[in-house]
């Protein structure tokens, strides 16, 4: 098996049509096909089902497609850092994050790594919680800043910030903080709630938080963004409910009273994978 046989694998994974997937390489089809038999009979596995109409990946394929993306990414990661060190820098570190890492957590992390590691550059990302870990399995990401319930095994996480819940409200709402004792008192408001793409497991506490004040809310919007959430707080369609440290930050004229007496928190949490190899994520992970 030699790198050329992945590279030509993932084309036609991704295409799913041999033609399609020869363009892109620019070899010949009957050329590709027989690079791809070979793969198969060193795998001794069939990778496609295939016939003068449709290509599809087996079972084996669909398998080997994930590991030949996190390779490749793994070798494309290499190449970037002996670049980085033959051009006497230190190298990079990819990072993802949701939106309320970039409050507090995230400046703070690169703060130290330009104290304590000047010449180490970052490429930073705003992503969903899970598509920075699909990115951090396949070595496309370092470091991510997520929430979430659990890990797929070989994900490694530690705690970066705990938070409160708090409402956010219009500027001009007549409830003011002083008179705020349950979030009963919005069980008759439209609410704004994050999507629950932003992250299941968040969705679902707040949703638990809402039935422990005895009410099911009336959700109007949803967003994966919190300005286009604040947005909507300020044009007066409903209220939301976000992590209390995502209130510090956005130059919107809204107002927001921690959620009094309720069990719940939120947490940050800086994820990585464990076989990650690149050397500067050893060096940000010791800042930490």
């Amino acid at each position: 098996m030699e790198l050329r046989h992945l590279t030509y694998f993932k084309a036609v994974a991704e295409e799913l049509n041999f033609r399609k997937a020869a363009d892109r390489l620019f070899i010949s089809q009957p050329g590709l096909s027989r690079q791809i038999k070979q793969l198969e009979e060193e795998l001794g596995v069939l990778l496609f089902e295939r016939d003068k109409k449709h290509v599809v990946l087996t079972a084996p394929g669909a398998y080997l497609k994930g590991e030949v993306e996190a390779v490749l990414n793994h070798l494309e990661t290499t190449k970037q850092q002996l670049l980085e060190l033959a051009a006497g820098r230190e190298g990079e570190l990819r990072i993802g994050f949701l939106g309320s890492a970039a409050n507090q957590v995230l400046p703070n992390l690169l703060r130290e790594l330009n104290a304590h590691y000047p010449a180490i550059s970052t490429s930073l990302e705003e992503l969903s919680n899970s598509l920075q870990v699909e990115m951090i399995q396949k070595d496309k990401l370092d470091l991510g800043f997520v929430r979430v319930a659990s890990l797929p095994e070989g994900l490694e996480r530690k705690v970066a910030h705990r938070d409160s819940f708090s409402v956010v409200v219009p500027q001009d709402h007549p409830l003011q903080e002083s008179d705020f004792h349950s979030l009963s008192q919005f069980a008759k408001e439209p609410f704004i709630l994050f999507s629950s793409d932003y992250s299941n497991h968040y969705y679902e506490q707040i949703m638990g938080i809402c039935r422990e004040a005895g009410f099911q809310p009336k959700i109007k919007h949803k967003s994966v963004h919190a300005l286009t959430i604040f947005r909507l707080v300020e044009n007066g369609l409903g209220v939301a409910i976000v992590p209390s440290s995502l209130l510090v930050g956005y130059q919107v004229p809204v107002r927001g009273m921690r959620i009094p007496g309720i069990p719940q928190f939120t947490e940050l949490s800086m994820i990585w994978k464990s076989a990650n190899r690149n050397p500067v994520l050893g060096k940000a992970l010791s800042l930490i």
